[in-house]
This record gives C-alpha cells, sequence and structure tokens, in this order.
C-alpha cells in the first residue's frame, strides 16, 4: 500500500479535469489569438473557463488573468502593485510562502521598497494591533499577508485585514494558493486587491493559475512579448490548463462543504491516532477547525537520535509527506516557517496534507507504520 498525505505540495488529477482537457486537446487546436474559425473557437473555450472563475468568485471576468502559477501570480501583483504605484513602503511576516517574501526582500534589496515585517506569535498568528501600528506609521504601504501558511496551516483573517487596510488606503495582496477551492470568496465584499490561484493544488494540472486584479487599480504586464490577456501577460494561453484550472474550481465548489467535512473528519481522526500512539508529541500553528487549514497537519514528533531520517523511512513505507514546502525540498536549510515561529528544531516536524480522496484506513496505515519504525 502506498498513502500520499502530500496534497499541499500537489494534488491527483481529478478524472473529470482530465476528460475536460482531453475533449479540448482532440477536438480545438488552434491559437485563441488567431482571427479565423479555428482562433475564435479556442478563444470562446478561453473566455467561458473566465466567466466560469469569475462567477465562482463573484466578480468580472475582466478581473481574472490567467498566468503560469501562484509564483508568477504573486510576483506581478507584489512587483507591479509596487513599482506601478511608486508604493516605498511593504508589510508582511516572516513565515509567507517563499515566492512573496523572497520577491519582497528583492525588492528591498534594490532600494525600491523598506520592508517590515509584522510580529507573529508561536503558532503563526498575525498581530493584527501590531499590523494596524505598522499602517498607521508608514502611508503608501502594500501588504501581503497569507491566507493559510502553506506549512503549518495557521489562518489568517483576511477579511478584517482587507478592512484595515482599506481604513489606512494601503494596497492589499494575499496569497490565497493553499486555500482558494476549498473556502469560498466573494471578491463583490472582500477587501482585498490581489488574489492568487495554482490549479494543481485542487486537483487541475500544474504550470496554470489565475491572478485577480480588483478593478479599482490598474498595473503594467509582469511579462511581455504579446496581447493576450487584455495586453496584461504575453506569452500564447495555456488552454488546455485553464480549461482544466477552471473545471477543477467547479468541481471544489460544488462539493465543497462535503469535501470540508470530510477533510476536517480525517485530518482530527490523524491528531487523536498520533496522540495515542505516541506520547510527547505535538503539532506546529494552529489546530482548532476555525483557526486552522483542514488540509493541513504539521507534527511534532518527539526528539529522535537521526531526525533527519524521519521522513525517509516514511517513504521506504510507502508514505509520501513532507518536511515542509515542496519548494524548498531540495535545499539542506531547514524550514523558515517552523524557524519563524521558534519550533523546537532538535523535534523533527512532518507535514501532512490531506485531499478529497484521503480515506481513514489510509489514516490508520500511516499511523501503525509509524509504530512498527519504533523510532521513538
Amino acid at each position: 500500500m502506498r498513502v500520499y498525505l502530500d496534497n499541499a505540495a500537489t494534488t491527483p488529477l481529478d478524472k473529470e479535469v482530465i476528460k475536460e482537457m482531453c475533449n479540448v486537446m482532440e477536438n480545438q487546436f488552434g491559437n485563441p489569438s488567431s482571427i479565423h474559425a479555428h482562433g475564435r473557437e479556442v478563444r470562446s473555450v478561453v473566455e467561458k473557463a473566465r466567466k466560469s472563475i469569475a462567477s465562482l468568485l463573484n466578480t468580472s471576468p475582466a478581473e481574472i488573468f490567467f498566468t503560469s502559477g501562484g509564483t508568477e501570480a504573486d510576483n506581478t501583483a507584489i512587483r507591479c502593485g509596487i513599482i506601478d504605484h511608486g508604493i516605498t513602503h511593504a508589510i508582511t511576516s516572516k513565515i509567507e510562502h517563499h515566492a512573496v517574501l523572497h520577491t519582497l526582500e528583492a525588492l528591498a534589496y534594490e532600494g525600491i521598497i523598506k520592508l517590515s515585517l509584522v510580529n507573529i506569535n508561536e503558532q503563526g498568528s498575525i498581530d493584527l494591533a501590531h499590523l494596524e501600528e505598522l499602517l498607521k506609521t508608514h502611508p503608501k504601504t502594500f501588504v501581503s499577508l497569507m491566507h493559510a501558511n502553506n506549512e503549518i496551516g495557521t489562518l489568517t483573517n483576511i477579511e478584517h485585514v482587507g478592512e484595515m487596510c482599506e481604513q489606512y488606503e494601503a494596497l492589499f495582496h494575499s496569497d490565497t494558493v493553499q486555500t482558494m477551492g476549498h473556502y469560498r470568496y466573494d471578491l463583490s465584499k472582500l477587501k482585498v486587491h490581489f488574489l492568487v490561484c495554482a490549479a494543481h493544488k485542487i486537483h487541475g494540472p500544474k504550470g496554470v493559475g489565475f491572478l485577480y486584479i480588483n478593478h479599482k487599480i490598474k498595473i503594467k504586464p509582469f511579462i511581455y512579448g504579446g496581447a493576450q490577456e487584455r495586453n496584461m501577460r504575453g506569452g500564447t494561453e495555456n488552454v488546455y490548463g485553464i480549461i482544466g484550472l477552471a473545471k477543477a474550481l467547479e468541481l471544489a465548489y460544488a462539493d465543497m462543504e462535503k469535501h470540508h467535512a470530510h477533510i476536517q473528519e480525517i485530518k482530527s481522526y490523524m491528531m487523536v491516532e498520533l496522540k495515542r500512539a505516541i506520547p510527547g508529541i505535538g503539532f506546529n500553528g494552529k489546530t482548532s477547525a476555525d483557526e486552522s487549514l483542514y488540509t493541513v497537519l504539521n507534527v511534532s514528533f518527539p526528539k529522535m537520535e537521526m531526525p533527519d531520517m524521519l521522513l525517509f523511512n516514511l517513504d521506504i513505507s510507502g508514505i509520501s509527506a513532507s518536511g515542509g514546502s515542496a519548494c524548498s525540498s531540495g535545499s539542506n536549510i531547514g524550514s523558515h516557517v517552523l524557524s519563524g515561529i521558534g519550533a523546537d528544531s532538535s523535534s523533527p516536524a512532518v507535514r501532512f496534507s490531506f485531499s478529497k480522496y484521503t480515506t481513514k484506513e489510509e489514516i490508520d496505515f500511516v499511523i501503525n507504520k509509524i509504530k512498527e519504525l519504533n523510532l521513538f
């Protein structure tokens, strides 16, 4: 038996998504920028996908721009939002995804902005009082705070942050890669200027995503080379990816409450069983249902002689999990998120992340294999 519990890194493709993509691959191959019939046919398919996404988010299709994924969307929002609006100060946290943190650090290094880090507690929660203090003392600010941390799952109240940013006339960007398709967004009400999505986090294809840009602000393209995406992103559209993205989000919204209840039950069950099986086990980040992303559980195991071998042993046992973000798995540097919240570095941490396909039987298999390893 092999068990996949690394859905925060990527998810398996939904069969309905594959079917939708294959249908277009087999029957519609034109370039959507071409003015002939083949091109117009594909253009209509792309625009139908854009309208579908916009409808689910309760916004206008004109505010949805397709990208190569979450990283490009984050970079576009941050660099263009700051540079094109002459912003000189930005606020973020030290536990943001590197697509956000490294981009802002690069802008600070270039002397374009001064970067402030909002305080966080040991569970990864934002200090909202400190955030307001920073907003009060730094006019013309860009705020970038993720909705849910990709490693520990702690949620940020982006509704409250959005209201605060509007009060102090700040631009607000939120990395919503981990929460898009798992929570409902009403962009007619949410006070946010930029949101992002990566299809492969919601059982869609890799290499495609979108950036939501609020109609109240304008930015220049991040990628030049063509008039695609209404002159906002050069390059021939990833048509098959866009179709898969729209279908994946449609499926996520159709059964969101059902999947939420199922996955939350799986997460809670694993927490109980781990505590029962291993004395001294703990969890990093928030774990309550209303303060934590239900698809992510970051487990702090008791100290062991060779902590670096834990993930290796899990893999050998048929269990795919992560020590942190998949984006930094090739690095020999520990998790910046766990370091940022002051987690005990001598206790090995494993991120287990779940999807609608995860079963209790798989959790039982994982618990038994961990006990069999006899490492603690």
